[in-house]
């Protein structure tokens, strides 16, 4: 291998890690402040999906509802699902965070956020971070 194409290796690696130190930061800063503003849900009997969406949103419709359901049906009642219309409570949206939708948030039975995904979350995902918190 040349010099060169070591160097370019080096530098996709150090900017792929910076950006991943970056989208993690932000993730457990926005955890931070959700739960220092005291947004939590109150405690629970078990687990939730905070789960922001939109009439409008395909996404929303057409790949995370039905994780959600999959989820449902793997686990049975082991977990809430907290259904927020962010287009109807844009100050809600804005307090937790929330840039798009979907988002979904993993509450923890005392109400307070574990894990925040934005964008669509895959069921498999959903799982694992649920099944953390049981």
């Amino acid at each position: 291998m040349s010099l060169d194409l070591l160097t370019r290796l080096a530098w996709a690696l150090g900017i792929s890690l910076v950006g991943i130190g970056i989208y993690t930061g932000i993730n457990r800063w926005l955890l931070a402040r959700v739960n220092s503003s005291l947004h939590g849900l109150g405690s629970r009997e078990r687990p939730a999906i905070l789960y922001f969406t939109s009439p409008d949103c395909a996404p929303c419709k057409t790949v995370q509802w039905p994780a959600i359901e999959l989820l449902k049906a793997q686990l049975g009642e082991v977990f809430d699902v907290v259904e927020i219309d962010a287009s109807r409570h844009p100050e809600l949206a804005s307090r937790w965070g929330v840039l798009s939708v979907p988002t979904t948030f993993i509450l923890d039975q005392k109400g307070s956020p574990r894990f925040v995904n934005h964008g669509a979350a895959p069921a498999r995902k959903l799982q694992s971070q649920i099944r953390g918190l049981i």
